[in-house]
């Protein structure tokens, strides 16, 4: 059997407390068994609180991932703007590094008036001068996700994070799979995505992001909403990762963020997977 966590994207909203430890605390008395520790707006932790909300993360079986900060932009033009991202990037893996999270999801950019194929490269220059830093830093645990983005003008289709992982040693796909669905045109067959990510990477984990999105001015756009919308829907994706006994971490990013997550958990019971 695969191991599966499920978990939301920050503090659930019925923690006592708006800390990180509290959620981590929150998330386990629901009965899942992941959370995504958010820096959207900015790395604020000290090293010394990631270590503790690591150790607790730790003790109660908790698997951790993180979130960089929104304004990254390796795409860019600006050589400032690109300096500020990989510092954004630094930080994120380091905190998440001390807090044991396994991976670090990125919003890597805009093509802005760049070909997607000029952002590649550099994007790649940044990511590996960005892995270098982290070794020389002792940051050798953690990697690094590229997220998959539903935006036409943002880099992450699929085949770009791919593409990435292969250049780049330490750098993952971070699968959004709502981001992904509304990249393809509305429609999403999981499985073929979960045995491209497998045979082309060998990975033996797939961190990734669920949520569903609205439908808008004829196709769907990044704007989330509870996964009972079904766009798209989660049992085909619980089916095809169980089928296959791929291991992954499928964080709630919808508004309900535990609310969701307890009813993705309900469906892989249903299905017959018990989370740890």
């Amino acid at each position: 059997m695969p191991k599966i966590y499920v978990g939301p994207a920050g503090v659930p909203i019925s923690a006592k407390g708006g800390s990180t430890i509290d959620g981590i605390k929150t998330v386990r008395s629901l009965g899942l068994n992941a959370m995504e520790v958010e820096f959207v707006q900015g790395v604020r932790m000290s090293p010394e609180m990631a270590k503790e909300a690591g150790k607790v993360a730790k003790e109660l079986n908790v698997r951790l991932s993180v979130h960089a900060p929104y304004f990254i932009n390796l795409c860019s033009q600006e050589k400032q703007k690109v300096e500020a991202s990989k510092k954004r990037i630094i930080d994120s893996a380091d905190r998440a590094e001390r807090m044991g999270a396994d991976a670090v999801a990125i919003h890597v950019g805009f093509y802005g008036k760049r070909k997607p194929s000029e952002c590649f490269e550099s994007v790649c220059q940044a990511f590996e001068e960005i892995v270098e830093s982290l070794k020389e830093n002792g940051i050798t645990n953690v990697k690094l996700g590229a997220e998959t983005m539903a935006k036409e003008s943002a880099f992450g289709t699929l085949e770009e994070v791919i593409q990435l992982s292969k250049r780049v040693k330490g750098v993952i796909p971070y699968i959004d799979w709502g981001h992904t669905f509304a990249r393809l045109g509305g429609k999403i067959d999981y499985g073929q995505v979960i045995d491209l990510i497998t045979s082309e990477l060998g990975l033996l984990h797939i961190n990734s992001h669920f949520e569903s999105l609205v439908f808008k001015n004829g196709k769907y756009v990044d704007v989330h909403r509870p996964v009972s919308y079904e766009t798209p829907p989660f049992k085909p994706l619980a089916q095809a990762l169980l089928k296959r006994s791929v291991n992954a971490t499928i964080i709630c990013e919808s508004p309900l963020l535990e609310q969701d997550a307890l009813i993705m958990k309900k469906v892989l019971e249903e299905l017959g997977y018990e989370l740890e």
